[in-house]
């Protein structure tokens, strides 16, 4: 249901795009066929109107479809809940039954959940003579390095 709708308002800002480059598109046609008849202060609007809505297309292909456009937020409005519950499920299972890792093979081979039990992550800092928790990857005073 939430893919469809993304597919729907896609199709919709593509639309909304579509117009827009048909309309530069009448724009420039007729402004290759007035050319020669036109004053030079005339052609210079022409072409400063044909360049700014060329830049209106930009802009609304960079906020509907960009990385950080409309579609990519709603997505995120409407897949992070559904991928939340089944993280949260897979979570609640793992406990339940003591499993210290999970693996999705749909894919590529991803860990779905580790068990922080586990995370041997702190250790290998420290063998390396680095506090856990510095983040900033300094090390600490007084740690050996191997």
């Amino acid at each position: 249901m939430a893919q469809n709708q993304l597919d729907e308002l896609s199709k919709k800002w593509q639309k909304e795009i579509e117009l827009k480059v048909g309309e530069i598109d009448r724009l420039y046609k007729s402004y290759q066929t007035d050319a020669v008849l036109l004053p030079e202060d005339i052609k210079k609007q022409r072409e400063e109107e044909i360049l700014q809505k060329e830049k209106e297309l930009n802009q609304l292909k960079k906020k509907r479809f960009g990385t950080d456009g409309d579609l990519f937020k709603k997505r995120q409005e409407l897949i992070k809940p559904l991928q939340d519950k089944i993280y949260n499920a897979i979570q609640e299972m793992a406990e339940q039954r003591g499993y210290a890792v999970i693996f999705d093979r749909a894919g590529s081979l991803s860990i779905l959940y580790a068990s922080a039990r586990y995370d041997k992550s702190d250790e290998v800092l420290e063998s390396m003579g680095y506090s856990a928790g510095e983040g900033s990857g300094s090390k600490s005073s007084g740690g050996t390095r191997r």
